[in-house]
């Protein structure tokens, strides 16, 4: 009896010790195959430019294809639900955007469980977005139109790309924190936004910086703040909410996540990969031309991030009455 439980003890140890060393090694070896990034949008645009740069560097330094798989609709939840289902080995991970955090609460019924079935492996970015305004409306700060908007209640109008997305999830937040009301126009894209504001029939538009930057530029639009955190680099002119509602940020995101199974050293070897890439100087200038700021978090980061995300939506979301499209 002795003899068997030192036995089966040496097994259990050996077993152990074989499983800790096989962590690193599998780490180590992967990939040995082609990978697959699921882009849970169309083809085209700063999200998609992005996915694909990085595949390519990704490709240059596993000597392994990486193929970029795209599979729009329903606000990613398509694509996602693919990766969500997709074998935990780390040869099929999925790109993500701000609607990560946003879906199972805005959601009724989603096909995946969002924290559950799916996990972090690096946020990539934060994508700025902008407040601005006619150039001939009657103010020209964030102040003066908190002021504007609380002495003509109802009146201002503002559009965004779509219902639910993060610029109007911001403009509710926004409305919430500094007590003011203002109504939304939901629009099919930035473009007919945009069309909108500079042809008069709205007031403002929440956006992407990016976005609106060339009509600032061209005296069509001005500015009247940012969402993020810090002021915009290179465009440090313009200010932000945050200095007038300490503690207030917005920015949209880019991530990678992976089935939850993953085991957890391909996913840290992913993220490490990934932030050297983000790294190299051509893709650090071509990112930042894109008006984002590289992140580069690592996996159990971007959970938190996540998770907090989820919390700060939740009370606006219910609060604002918001419901998917």
């Amino acid at each position: 009896m002795r003899h068997f439980l030192r036995t089966a003890s040496g097994l259990l140890i050996a077993a152990c010790i074989g499983l800790s060393v096989a962590a690193p090694a599998l780490a180590q070896d992967f990939p040995k195959g082609p990978v697959k990034i699921i882009i849970p949008f169309p083809p085209g645009g700063p999200t998609d430019t992005v996915g694909r740069m990085i595949g390519q560097k990704l490709q240059e330094i596993w000597g392994q294809p990486v193929i970029i798989d795209y599979k729009p609709g329903a606000g990613t939840v398509i694509g996602l639900d693919y990766v969500a289902k997709a074998p935990a080995d780390g040869y099929t991970f999925g790109m993500v955007n701000s609607s990560f955090a946003v879906n199972p609460i805005l959601r009724k019924t989603m096909p995946y469980n969002t924290t559950k079935d799916l996990t972090g492996i690096t946020q990539l970015a934060n994508l700025q977005l902008a407040i601005v305004a006619r150039p001939d409306e009657p103010f020209n700060t964030l102040p003066e139109m908190i002021a504007y908007a609380k002495k003509n209640p109802g009146k201002l109008t503002y559009g965004t790309p779509g219902a639910g997305g993060t610029t109007h999830l911001g403009a509710e937040l926004l409305k919430r924190e500094a007590g003011f009301d203002m109504l939304h126009s939901p629009f099919k894209g930035s473009a007919p936004a945009h069309t909108e504001l500079m042809g008069g029939r709205i007031d403002l538009v929440m956006d992407p910086f990016l976005s609106v930057l060339p009509y600032i530029k061209a005296g069509r639009m001005k500015m009247i703040a940012t969402m993020g955190e810090t002021r915009v680099p290179g465009y440090t002119q313009y200010p932000t909410v945050a200095e007038v509602l300490p503690g207030f940020q917005v920015s949209a995101m880019l991530g990678f996540v992976a089935p939850a199974a993953t085991p957890r050293a391909v996913i840290q070897k992913i993220q490490a990969d990934t932030a050297k890439v983000l790294a190299m100087p051509d893709i650090k200038k071509r990112i930042e031309e894109l008006g984002m700021e590289i992140v580069a978090s690592k996996p159990e980061q971007f959970d938190a991030y996540i998770q907090s995300e989820m919390k700060k939506w939740t009370r606006v979301i219910a609060e604002a009455r918001i419901e998917a499209e």
